[in-house]
């Protein structure tokens, strides 16, 4: 059985992007993702070990985040590959990373890059 596991609306304050602005005084970040992994045996264990620990995945997300990037594309390739090193049972992972009010010379919401990675079995 494989299972789903969605974090929505994680938040952080970081320093990304191109303009010297951005570098300087930061913005607010959000962070959608999608999981998938075998759970079977926590279906019956009620063990933390035996799915995907929300905690650390937040960690190492915070921990990407904190490392300045020019492109939203960057960050979001560096946390695919951090997620997959520290827990290679993931079969996929979909990333949504956005940027909120991003500086585009008008009013805008958001600016997102979607990240979406299948590993083979």
């Amino acid at each position: 059985m494989k299972c789903k596991i969605e974090l929505n609306d994680l938040r952080f304050y970081a320093f990304h992007g191109v303009l010297p602005q951005e570098t300087l005084a930061g913005n607010h970040f959000l962070v959608h993702l999608t999981l998938t992994a075998p759970i079977e045996r926590a279906l019956s264990s009620d063990d933390l070990d035996d799915t995907i620990n929300y905690g650390a995945v937040y960690r190492l997300i915070e921990a990407e985040m904190k490392i300045p990037s020019k492109l939203l594309e960057h960050v979001a390739g560096r946390i695919l590959h951090s997620l997959k090193t520290h827990f290679p049972q993931l079969e996929e992972i979909e990333l949504t990373l956005s940027k909120l009010n991003p500086p585009v010379g008008g009013e805008a919401g958001r600016a997102s890059v979607i990240l979406k990675e299948t590993y083979p079995s």
